[in-house]
């Protein structure tokens, strides 16, 4: 009884449908691929790199395509004529990898070197995004309350 039906949530609910998605794939983690291996490695407070396994692959196997906060890797590899195999252990199959990533991710880069490849990642949040800090007025005074960064507070101190 590991299964769940999230089919009647889907028709009560409006705006949810990547969560309940997100949901239903946790379910069947069962049946998630595992091929080809990969590693994901924070090299920065905003910096992250995505690396996977792809041994005898070379870049016009690979492609990598972005969209709706979603990261594709695909790999296919060409054969390269006949060859009469006694024992074939070495992975090349063609794979499908999907990487859902966050609000405000960008792919900056990839690089292939010794059979891994390399994604770069930054998250770059813009700045009406970003958390402000506001003060506190008290009831002892009588000053408007002051956002940091305003444009009359750095005015007056650029006078001073």
């Amino acid at each position: 009884m590991r299964q769940f039906d999230l089919a009647p949530l889907y028709r009560s609910t409006v705006g949810f449908d990547r969560l309940f998605s997100a949901l239903d794939q946790f379910a069947s983690a069962e049946a998630a691929p595992t091929y080809p291996p990969y590693n994901i490695e924070r090299t920065g407070e905003n910096a992250y790199r995505i690396t996977v396994a792809v041994a005898g692959f070379t870049e016009s196997d690979l492609s990598i395509e972005v969209r709706e906060n979603a990261l594709t890797l695909k790999g296919e590899r060409k054969p390269e004529g006949k060859a009469e195999f006694l024992h074939q252990g070495i992975a090349a199959r063609a794979f499908e990898r999907r990487f859902q990533l966050a609000d405000h991710v960008q792919v900056t880069g990839a690089a292939l070197e010794n059979g891994l490849l390399h994604i770069d990642l930054v998250r770059e949040v813009p700045e009406a995004k970003k958390p402000r800090r506001i003060q506190i007025a008290t009831a002892g005074r009588a000053s408007a309350p002051v956002i940091e960064g305003d444009v009359r507070t750095d005015a007056v101190q650029q006078a001073a």
